[in-house]
């Protein structure tokens, strides 16, 4: 099977994935800025808010290896992502109904069901991609992808915000739940062929669509052992440590220039700044057949114009420089998905895709945490380490990445191929071409 499923007849894949990907991404992002504000207009209680928040984005980690398994597994792969990105929408319905009149636990429970199916509105729906269109088209791909997460970044918060204040928070719930309902329904127009018997799921004795604890560790065990993986992935997740902590500084920011704008102004800056790279990408990409290369350089090129910010006194520069490591980040995670997919091995991509989206969320998670504990110190000191964060994520990247080969680095990669010598720049020289399905 080659990379491309799209067939004659159908509208064009890539246009309707992107509709889709947007709508149910804006959704996610929205609903968390949607969930605080209800409950403190509904239930007056912030800390109820809070508390939704964590319990739909935790399993976003925990449900993470569970979900990629069940994706890697099923053969009707555009009615498992569709149903799960339906069934998404509607506990967001149900939740701007409930939160406030049924008993907080019973919403509780509801906002982790929701975020168990999370997963597959960011990694579970990028991995999708190879099976929709042939390799050629996957760079360019993958970077349009990327700028999908960029517009839902800034547009599901900024829509429940605006939605929240005109018509109140519960109606838009229900509307962003509505639109991710919009997006499961698209998924169902793809044309992905069932997977053949011999495809689907990950091969053993348990045989395809059962879910076996084994297969639970496949994905982990791709990216401790596979050196490529291994080098983006915890690369990109320490570096997010430092991205993080960014909404923290900027308020910080905002108070020593006395820029009250700048309290999310500058996140709306660094925001813009990567849905430009990612464009920029997209229309020129470099690396496509080294896309490691790009995550490794992009990491301290993010970290630079951060390091600049304490050394400005002005709310409009430190603004430009945060668009400046926002447009670096742009290629950056365009090269990441093109590197989970190049070097995902056979059975696991999925699984990849959604633990490498979990570990970033966790890492960000952290690291806003961290700031938020540290505050005191100032904004100086706090900037100046989500710099630092770029540069040893880059360090240690590098380190991974020359390090020697403890499992198959590519897919479809030979016996003969197992333990690559790393070339003298320190990236690894051998052919990788993905294998054709």
């Amino acid at each position: 099977m080659t990379g491309s499923a799209a067939r004659s007849g159908g509208p064009p894949p890539l246009p309707v994935y992107l509709t889709s990907a947007v709508i149910a991404r804006t959704a996610d992002e929205g609903a968390r800025v949607a969930l605080v504000m209800l409950a403190a207009q509904r239930a007056h209680s912030p800390t109820l808010g809070g508390a939704l928040v964590a319990a739909l984005m935790i399993p976003h980690v925990a449900a993470a290896p569970v979900v990629g398994v069940l994706a890697d597994s099923v053969r009707r792969r555009r009615l498992f992502h569709g149903s799960a990105v339906v069934l998404y929408g509607a506990a967001l319905v149900a939740l701007a109904f409930l939160v406030g009149t049924a008993d907080d636990v019973v919403v509780l429970a509801l906002a982790v069901a929701a975020g168990c199916v999370a997963p597959l509105l960011a990694g579970g729906l990028t991995g999708l991609l190879a099976d929709l269109l042939s390799k050629e088209r996957l760079t360019r791909a993958f970077s349009a992808d990327a700028v999908s997460y960029n517009l839902a970044g800034i547009c599901g918060p900024a829509v429940a915000a605006t939605l929240g204040t005109a018509v109140g928070a519960g109606a838009a719930l229900a509307a962003l739940g509505a639109g991710a309902m919009t997006g499961g329904l698209l998924l169902f127009s793809l044309r992905l062929r069932p997977r053949a018997p011999g495809q689907a799921g990950p091969p053993g004795p348990a045989g395809p669509g059962r879910l076996r604890a084994a297969d639970l560790a496949r994905g982990a065990v791709a990216l401790v052992r596979n050196s490529l993986l291994r080098a983006v992935t915890w690369g990109s997740s320490v570096a997010q440590l430092g991205v993080g902590a960014l909404p923290v500084v900027s308020v910080l920011l905002a108070a020593e220039y006395h820029a009250p704008w700048a309290t999310g102004g500058l996140m709306t800056a660094f925001a813009a700044g990567a849905l430009a790279g990612s464009l920029s990408y997209a229309y020129r990409p470099v690396g496509r057949h080294h896309p490691e290369r790009v995550v490794l350089w992009g990491l301290p090129a993010t970290g630079v114009p951060l390091a600049m910010v304490p050394w400005v006194g002005d709310a409009v520069v430190a603004a430009a420089l945060f668009a400046v490591a926002g447009f670096c980040t742009g290629p950056l995670f365009s090269a990441l998905l093109a590197s989970r997919e190049r070097y995902a091995p056979p059975g696991t991509r999925t699984q990849v895709f959604t633990l490498g989206a979990g570990l970033k969320s966790t890492f960000a998670a952290a690291g806003a945490g961290a700031a938020g504990a540290l505050s005191g110190l100032g904004a100086v000191p706090l900037m100046l380490g989500t710099a630092v964060c770029q540069v040893v994520a880059g360090a240690l990247a590098l380190v991974l990445l020359s390090g020697r080969h403890a499992g198959s680095a590519g897919r479809g990669a030979g016996p003969a191929e197992s333990s690559p010598e790393p070339s003298s720049s320190g990236f690894d020289t051998r052919a990788r071409e993905p294998r054709r399905r």
